[in-house]
């Protein structure tokens, strides 16, 4: 996000260098400079043996399930997100939270901090914004992931994680997939 106004006063903020980041929105009465800031957001993959948690949310993707996401909120670290964010949608607990890396998404403004969450305890019991929650077989998490090119990469990134040697979790990238999507 790039500020315009002063989140303080109101002031139209106008540009100030700044070393190395150059150009950045500066308020004079304020003496503050803002920084372009993308929205912190989790994204975990919660593990249960062999199995991977999967979501339905239609408003992120019609035809694809996903991991469990959500956005950091302040005063909380994002290991903190992960725990609330699973428990929020799902139910479940996780306890060791492994972060896997970050992505950017461009469109939204998002930095999207990636974890792998192993299963502690509960029974699903989805939230109201979650259409449905089940345990997959990891092996068959990319090929229902058809459109979520970032969860898809987690899932890559766990299975490395798990010491994965087989190809059958793969099938999908090589147009031989055998298992409905929905």
């Amino acid at each position: 996000m790039r500020y315009k106004y002063c989140p303080i006063c109101g002031t139209e903020l106008i540009e100030k260098y700044s070393w190395d980041e150059g150009g950045v929105p500066y308020c004079p009465i304020d003496d503050m400079l803002y920084f372009d800031t993308p929205k912190p957001c989790i994204i975990a993959a919660v593990i249960k043996g062999n199995q991977i948690l999967l979501l339905k949310q239609s408003y992120i993707f019609k035809n694809s399930k996903v991991l469990v996401s959500g956005y950091v909120t302040n005063g909380e670290t994002v290991e903190d997100t992960v725990r609330r964010e699973v428990k929020e949608e799902t139910g479940i607990t996780v306890g060791e939270i492994k972060y896997l890396g970050s992505e950017y998404l461009p469109s939204r403004e998002i930095i999207m901090l990636t974890f792998m969450a192993k299963y502690e305890s509960g029974e699903i019991e989805k939230s109201e914004e979650v259409e449905w929650a089940s345990w997959s077989n990891i092996e068959d998490a990319l090929c229902q992931m058809s459109e979520d090119e970032i969860g898809k990469g987690i899932v890559k990134k766990v299975l490395d994680e798990m010491g994965y040697a087989g190809n059958k979790a793969y099938r999908c990238e090589c147009n031989n997939c055998t298992i409905d999507n929905m």
